[in-house]
């Protein structure tokens, strides 16, 4: 029975992540998901009796209740801060599971600590990648906390041994100092490297609970565990190829030191625009590309770009499309999820690869607080933090349209000079706002 359990479950595991990779199937990866946790949670009851059942069942609830509590509460673009919430209990679980073996049973090993020290890494390393993203730390002085990172380190390998020969204080001290350490080593990772750090973070947390499952035996954390760490590593790669990035170089060398390309001294003139004016450009185009970035999340304006793309299509016949680049927002996936909340035709929807070629063609692109994704230094400022990141090539089209509440730079810290050409108009204030006053506009007409 339980061999078939194991086997339906991987199955079914397997089927949610397969279906998560189409914005058309997603919502079905979901439920297969959400089944077969429902399968591992109730063969897992089964197993209990007495008050270990009691106790979990209560736990289950309390947990649920307080997950459900959250979802319905959590800003849709939000949702990469929960992301790495979630990540970090998954860490602090294998990390305490890894106390109590320890306390409980004397099981002493390596591989306990290990289970130890990833566990609250992952923890302490997720929480700090839910501030960086939440823009709730200001970081002054890098080196310092390199030194204070490396000195933690050090300390971390030395309580280790002592640990694995000693008693449950220096196992609590060791829980404690890696905590620390792995705050202060994610922390001065820059934003914009916080997509990689999230799924860096995730195929960690997937490990952790494989040398879980392997330290209780349990063949169900094993399956998922593998699942997840190797989904996650996948995940890495495909995210450090699209930004053309090194991973080991995002990791040690945190906060790039950002190149001065006298972006605004080049180029003083903005051309500001009006609502109206970009609803008469719209309505007498033939293609319009929209590039949501962040500043679509920020704004919470997917609902009134998607009605805004079929007032285009259905009244002035115009051909609109979606571009998405792979990082967009601050986590993959993000601008998708988006899109998929406000019923996007996913027949739009194209990613980087399968769109540049088009803005050639291309009568209007329309960004949405989209910054780094669309700017020409990458290819062109050597020793910047976009450098080399393929980019939508924007700049292509005949006409491009801005709306940004600023003109302060994205998360690379660098100025886009597409501000500032001839054919550029800038829409500065929100883009909710601004995109319902273009649907209003395009309605009278």
């Amino acid at each position: 029975m339980s061999d078939s359990i194991y086997i339906i479950t991987y199955i079914l595991f397997i089927l949610t992540i397969h279906s998560l990779s189409s914005l058309k199937i997603a919502y079905k990866g979901n439920y297969i998901g959400l089944f077969a946790m429902s399968i591992i949670i109730l063969f897992s009851l089964s197993k209990l009796s007495g008050n270990f059942l009691i106790f979990s069942i209560l736990s289950i609830i309390l947990g649920a209740t307080f997950g459900i509590f959250i979802a319905y509460k959590i800003k849709m673009q939000n949702l990469p801060q929960m992301v790495a919430i979630l990540n970090s209990l998954g860490g602090l679980s294998s990390g305490l599971i890894g106390i109590a073996e320890i306390t409980s049973f004397h099981l002493n090993s390596p591989l306990i600590l290990l289970i130890i020290i990833l566990g609250f890494t992952t923890f302490s390393g997720s929480i700090a990648s839910f501030v960086r993203l939440n823009n709730s730390f200001n970081i002054k002085d890098i080196s310092t906390i390199k030194i204070i990172t490396f000195m933690f380190f050090i300390t971390m390998i030395i309580t280790s041994f002592y640990a694995y020969n000693s008693n449950t204080k220096y196992i609590l001290g060791l829980s404690l100092i890696t905590i620390i350490w792995g705050f202060l080593f994610i922390l001065p990772i820059g934003g914009a490297d916080m997509p990689i750090i999230i799924s860096i973070l995730n195929s960690l947390s997937g490990w952790t609970t494989v040398l879980v499952g392997f330290s209780i035996n349990n063949y169900l954390l094993i399956i998922t565990g593998t699942l997840v760490g190797s989904s996650g590593i996948i995940l890495t790669y495909v995210m450090t190829k699209a930004m053309n990035r090194n991973l080991i170089h995002i990791i040690f060398n945190y906060i790039h030191s950002i190149p001065n390309n006298n972006t605004t001294n080049s180029f003083k003139n903005i051309h500001l625009g009006t609502p109206k004016d970009v609803a008469f450009l719209m309505e007498n185009a033939n293609k319009i590309i929209i590039i949501p970035g962040f500043g679509m999340a920020s704004s919470n304006a997917q609902h009134e770009l998607v009605n805004l793309s079929k007032i285009l299509k259905e009244k002035y016949n115009v051909d609109v499309k979606f571009a998405i680049h792979p990082v967009a927002g601050r986590m993959p996936g993000h601008m998708n999820i988006l899109l998929a909340e406000a019923d996007v035709d996913t027949n739009i929807v194209f990613e980087l690869k399968d769109i540049n070629q088009e803005f050639k063609t291309t009568d209007i692109a329309y960004v949405i607080g989209a910054n780094d994704i669309t700017n020409p230094l990458a290819k062109t400022l050597p020793d910047s933090p976009i450098y080399k990141m393929p980019i939508l090539e924007v700049e292509d089209a005949k006409k491009i349209i801005f709306v940004k509440r600023s003109l302060s730079p994205g998360y690379a810290g660098l100025d886009n000079p597409l501000f500032y050409k001839e054919n550029t108009i800038m829409l500065q204030g929100d883009a909710k706002e601004i995109t319902m006053q273009i649907i209003a506009e395009l309605e009278q007409n």
